[in-house]
């Protein structure tokens, strides 16, 4: 693609990134055979592609953000679909932050998306603050279908029935490894998880420490500014990254780590990327490249540990891909392998590349595009007959779960229970 910035507006490193990345895209359009958006859409400015010339128009001009820019900006989940099918290799990631955070500083939003904006950068990342506005939903359930606008109802539907209490296990301290000591770990247990789902934390300590990992939980660690990071919101997302990269470096120069292991997804693909997010900050660059290099998704670091090969369970297990593990992290075999090995029957959807709807914020925010692209999937998953569905991301399991019968469960639930742990709580409560 021809670009025109100036010589000037290329001596700033951003510019200059956005510049290279605009230029290694040739139009061929392939990008819009994946996108979730442009299926549901079908607006070439729906597609990568057609937001790839929204963002090039927008920052060599120099202009601020219009509203017709900014609509299909926030349009996009960030599946990054279009990343693992570009021939070309565009980095539309990347593109799409620096396009978010220059609309966040020169667009005046309406009323109601800013204060719904503020509103959830200030709960999401904070386990105790999520919790109490969930009750809060809880009550406001019976009226949730009186209030006019949509993304209000999503924020209401979106609490649980029940509110799971808080697990001591999330609490900063160490685990001892059982048997040889083989790794010690640090485990990132999440805000919005903490909150929705203890199950999955309480699954991947017993898992690791079984395996032989010592597990500390660091003290200090909070969101990893994703959350924050997707609104285009950067002094907040680089202040929670900050905050984590010192609670993990702490750990790394006193007892040491082999690894960061991380069992949500989207947090994953932040904390891989930290080292580009301060890649231009000199005091916290080199910290934040080791905490990226020591960054894991549970199924690398079950990988690693090996698992012991497991008899026929009988259980029928539709494994949905989550866009931040196969997408962003191109994680996209380890999961089904480490299910088939332990004895589980892993059966795929059709369309697995393509999103569920819940991109961070995204069900929120955007909820009559995310609800499309839901039923999609779960009609996708349903036509496997599955006994239960597994899931290596807590947005995509609270975004399916609540269309679908079929209990939803963590991946590393399935492994611990095939390994010697209790049988996941989902699948009690259904009797699966």
């Amino acid at each position: 693609m021809q670009t025109h910035f100036s010589p000037e507006q290329l001596s700033d490193p951003r510019l200059a990134e956005a510049n290279k990345i605009l230029r290694s895209c040739v139009h061929c359009g392939f990008c819009t055979a994946t996108c979730p958006t442009y299926q549901v859409l079908g607006d070439e400015l729906d597609s990568p592609r057609g937001r790839i010339y929204l963002i090039k128009e927008m920052l060599e001009t120099g202009r601020p953000a219009d509203e017709r820019t900014v609509r299909h900006i926030d349009r996009c989940l960030s599946c990054l679909a279009c990343v693992s099918t570009c021939p070309s290799g565009v980095d539309y990631m990347h593109l799409m932050d620096q396009a978010r955070v220059y609309v966040e500083k020169t667009y005046h939003r309406p009323l109601m998306d800013r204060v719904l904006r503020s509103a959830l950068a200030r709960i999401l990342p904070y386990p105790m603050r999520f919790r109490t506005a969930l009750l809060g939903a809880k009550l406001m359930r019976p009226f949730g279908r009186f209030l006019p606008d949509a993304r209000l109802r999503a924020m209401i539907a979106m609490a649980p029935r029940q509110i799971p209490p808080v697990s001591r296990n999330d609490d900063p301290q160490s685990f001892a490894a059982q048997g040889v000591p083989r790794m010690r770990v640090a485990l990132m247990t999440g805000c919005a998880q903490k909150a929705l789902n203890t199950d999955i934390n309480d699954a991947t300590l017993r898992l690791l420490v079984r395996l032989g990992c010592e597990v500390v939980v660091p003290r200090d660690m909070g969101c990893c500014g994703a959350l924050t990071h997707h609104m285009g919101r950067e002094a907040e997302s680089l202040s929670h990254a900050a905050r984590n990269i010192a609670a993990f470096m702490a750990e790394k120069r006193g007892a040491g780590l082999d690894a960061i292991v991380i069992n949500t997804s989207g947090c994953g693909t932040t904390v891989k990327d930290y080292k580009h997010m301060f890649a231009r900050d000199d005091q916290t660059r080199d910290d934040a490249l080791v905490v990226s290099t020591l960054a894991m998704d549970i199924s690398e670091v079950l990988t690693k540990l090996g698992l012991p090969k497991g008899a026929t369970k009988g259980l029928r297990v539709a494994y949905h891909a989550a866009c931040s593990l196969q997408h962003g992290q191109q994680i996209k075999s380890a999961p089904k392998d480490l299910l088939k090995q332990v004895g589980f029957e892993v059966l795929e959807p059709a369309d697995p590349h393509l999103c569920c709807g819940s991109a961070g914020t995204y069900n929120l925010l955007q909820p009559e595009i995310s609800q499309q692209l839901r039923a999609r999937k779960v009609a996708t998953l349903q036509a496997r007959n599955p006994d239960v569905i597994a899931a290596g991301n807590i947005g995509c399991m609270m975004q399916i779960g609540a269309g679908i019968k079929v209990p939803v469960v963590h991946t590393v639930e399935l492994l611990d229970w095939a390994t010697g742990g209790p049988k996941p709580p989902a699948l009690c409560a259904t009797g699966a």
